[in-house]
This record gives C-alpha cells, sequence and structure tokens, in this order.
C-alpha cells in the first residue's frame, strides 16, 4: 500500500475512534475559532477540535491536491498531554506520527 493509501486508511480510522468515543462534533467552532496563531490552536479549539476540523481536512486536502506528505510529523506528543485518557485515538496518532516522520 503506498504512502497515500496509509495516510487515508489512518484518518478514516481516526475518525472511526473520535465517533466510537463521542470526541467528533456534528457542526464546527464559530470561525474566529480559526484565526489563531498558536500551535494546534491550543488558545481557541479543544484538541478534538483542532483534530477534526483543522488537521484531518489539511490531510485530506494534501491527498486530494496529490501533494507530499508533511515528514518530520509528530502530533502524538500534544495529544499524550492534551487527552492523556484517550488511548485508542493516540494508537491512531501514533501510526500517523510513524509513517510521516521521516528523517532527511
Amino acid at each position: 500500500m503506498n504512502i497515500e493509501n496509509q495516510v487515508r486508511q489512518i484518518l478514516e480510522d481516526i475518525e472511526q475512534v473520535m465517533r466510537d468515543e463521542k470526541l467528533w462534533h456534528a457542526t464546527p467552532p464559530e470561525a474566529e475559532a480559526f484565526e489563531s496563531k498558536e500551535p494546534f490552536s491550543v488558545d481557541t479549539l479543544s484538541a478534538e477540535q483542532w483534530l477534526q476540523w483543522v488537521l484531518v481536512p489539511r490531510m485530506y486536502a494534501l491527498l486530494e491536491a496529490q501533494t507530499p506528505m508533511p515528514t518530520r510529523f509528530a502530533i502524538t506528543p500534544y495529544f499524550e498531554v492534551a487527552m492523556p485518557e484517550a488511548l485508542r485515538l493516540l494508537t491512531q496518532l501514533q501510526r500517523l506520527d510513524d509513517l510521516l516522520n521521516i528523517e532527511d
């Protein structure tokens, strides 16, 4: 399976876990919440909101545009602090990190 298909599968798995754990939101945050300049929009979005409304759509956009995937990718450490109880989600995020954290 190529890297793009692996990323797509992991994104689908992340969404499924979020739905299973009731972390998937039906409505997006207010538009102003997306204007944050802070990493992970920590001042305006919860960790699960950032994942659902920022990271996942951006990753799908990269896939659709056939743009190279990011490297040096490591989001799990943030989520280990922000959501330490979300073990199933952390497992999926670590899969994404492991796949994309490529040394030059």
